[in-house]
């Protein structure tokens, strides 16, 4: 059966038939791969993910994934991809033949830059020796592992299927397979949590010596068994004593924050996540993946796939759920919302360069943000003060029109 091609009418937003210019240069273009299945729902998560069953449906869904990819090629001939991502649920539950097949497919419909950064988000408990050194042959470049915490009551509270040993070794055995790239998920402000044991994960996850870490509170999101059941949280108080000597911690030890709950040793930052922060393009496949695509019209279109993997892997169904055109009037608060999450901020030229819109439409905004101390004073840049770091939504707000 003929795959169904996507049916979904372009959405149109707000004043998106106002002239904007002609984008000279097209962004980095990115590749995001969403693997939906995880051994078992944490109840803090709130990506699409789903509990895998005893046995996965690789090769239907590389298949899958691959007809996906050529209902976008149109909209990405003659660019080459700068990274690419697969990400989760845990895409570590995929043979190495299965990905590998993926990778094969994909550089042979779009060309892979030659310094090309690769991702793979891992779990510990789907660390495997072999199967690792086989990722790393197939030129997936870099891991992230989904650690959270190396304390076992902190992790049986966050229903994580590994314990704090195993967290460990999954570091040690990335190294072996011959990552030197590496990425540690690790969250704070976790049920009941204390200053002293949320250092105490830092501290550990610093002696493993990963490139980079990503430190982030846990917060409760809809649609998660924490938000119908909340847990005991750490008071305000506790949550920005943790914030403030967790920062100073990795900074102690090389670890520059770059991004809200990013931190890399010198010249690791994350590639495929600058990309997305500083509004470049990326292809969203996958159940529930989403995409950004720039034309050289000027043209910006936002995509999102079939959510469920049963849907997903429907021959009747389409691949894409829906698009829509970013308007003119959204295009401020569609690049900050991402730039300003980085500390450095961006070039100020980088608005018009990615978006065709004139920098003088941000000037209202950006005078009240800029009296209200949220953003710095820097005609070059775009860039949040420390106080609008912490309150950036209030800071977004100022370019809402």
């Amino acid at each position: 059966m003929t795959r169904k091609s996507s049916a979904s009418p372009l959405i149109f937003g707000g004043d998106v038939q106002s002239p904007r210019a002609a984008l000279p240069v097209l962004p980095p273009l990115a590749l995001y791969i969403h693997i939906p299945w995880c051994v078992r729902k944490c109840p803090y998560c709130d990506f699409n993910s789903h509990t895998a069953s005893p046995v996965l449906p690789e090769e239907e869904y590389v298949d899958a994934l691959l007809a996906d990819l050529d209902q976008d090629l149109h909209a990405v001939y003659g660019r080459e991809l700068s990274s690419i991502f697969f990400g989760g649920g845990t895409p570590s539950l995929f043979s190495a033949d299965s990905l590998g097949r993926l990778l094969r497919g994909v550089e042979q419909r779009i060309p892979f830059a030659s310094d090309i950064e690769i991702t793979l988000e891992a779990n510990p408990g789907t660390f495997e020796q072999d199967k690792f050194v086989a990722y790393r042959k197939l030129g997936i470049n870099r891991l992230s592992i989904g650690i959270q915490s190396f304390q076992q009551e902190k992790l049986e509270a966050l229903g994580r299927i590994h314990n704090g040993d195993e967290a460990v070794r999954a570091a040690g055995m990335a190294r072996q397979a011959g990552f030197d790239n590496f990425n540690l998920d690790l969250m704070h402000g976790l049920p009941n949590q204390s200053l002293d044991d949320a250092l105490a994960d830092l501290r550990t996850a610093i002696a493993l010596k990963p490139t980079h870490l990503s430190w982030y509170q846990l917060t409760l999101e809809p649609n998660t068994v924490f938000w119908n059941q909340p847990p005991t949280l750490p008071e305000d108080d506790t949550l920005w004593d943790i914030q403030e000597a967790g920062q100073a911690l990795l900074a102690e030890h090389g670890y520059a924050q770059y991004e809200v709950s990013a931190y890399a040793l010198p010249g690791r930052p994350a590639r495929h996540n600058l990309n997305y922060w500083s509004f470049g393009d990326f292809i969203g496949i996958g159940a529930g993946a989403h995409g950004k695509l720039s034309h050289p019209d000027g043209r910006i279109v936002r995509t999102w796939k079939t959510r469920l993997p049963k849907d997903y892997l429907n021959p009747a169904k389409s691949f894409q759920a829906g698009e829509k055109a970013l308007g003119n009037d959204e295009m401020p608060f569609e690049f900050l919302m991402n730039a300003l999450r980085l500390t450095e901020g961006v070039e100020s030229r980088l608005y018009p360069e990615r978006t065709g819109m004139p920098l003088e439409s941000l000037a209202e905004g950006r005078r009240e943000a800029e009296q209200s101390g949220l953003l710095q004073v820097e005609p070059s840049r775009l860039v949040a003060t420390e106080r609008g770091q912490l309150f950036l939504n209030d800071l977004l707000q100022k370019f809402l029109t």
